[in-house]
């Protein structure tokens, strides 16, 4: 009786198993709530605001992406920095790293502040030209921020 009741119930999961390893995914997908897709403007809009750079280069500008608008001078080369410098588990606005070896080199009194949304996260970003570290991060970010000789 219990070798009976055994095999049943393996028959049982193994026809399960069969069932869903055959069922197609989209099966499984219209049983999910579907969630609206923000627009893109909202997700991708920074605020740049420059100063001390010289050169008429101080300022606030506005950077949208995808597509790429907005009052920032060069929107198109500046979202195309930004979705390169974007990966899985890095961050394109990370401060430097607090415990890093920089160079004691003086790139100027140039500062600017990042502030609004990227990928859908929330940025609030400074940067200085300090030291070597700070003129690295900041010179990766040209040409969301204006390109400065060191």
């Amino acid at each position: 009786m219990l070798r009976r009741l055994a095999l049943t119930a393996a028959a049982s999961a193994a026809a399960s198993f069969a069932a869903l390893a055959t069922a197609p995914p989209a099966a499984y997908a219209e049983t999910l709530p579907h969630l609206p897709t923000p627009p893109a403007h909202d997700a991708d809009h920074l605020t740049v605001a420059v100063s001390d750079a010289g050169d008429g280069m101080d300022g606030t500008y506005e950077l949208d992406c995808h597509p790429a608008g907005g009052t920032h001078p060069d929107a198109q080369a500046a979202c195309a920095q930004l979705d390169r410098r974007t990966h899985w588990g890095q961050d394109p606005f990370a401060p430097s790293r607090p415990d890093g070896m920089c160079t004691m080199q003086y790139g100027g009194p140039a500062t600017a502040h990042v502030t609004g949304t990227w990928a859908g996260r929330p940025i609030d970003a400074t940067y200085e030209r300090g030291d070597g570290c700070e003129i690295a991060r900041w010179d990766a970010l040209v040409p969301v921020l204006p390109e400065l000789d060191a």
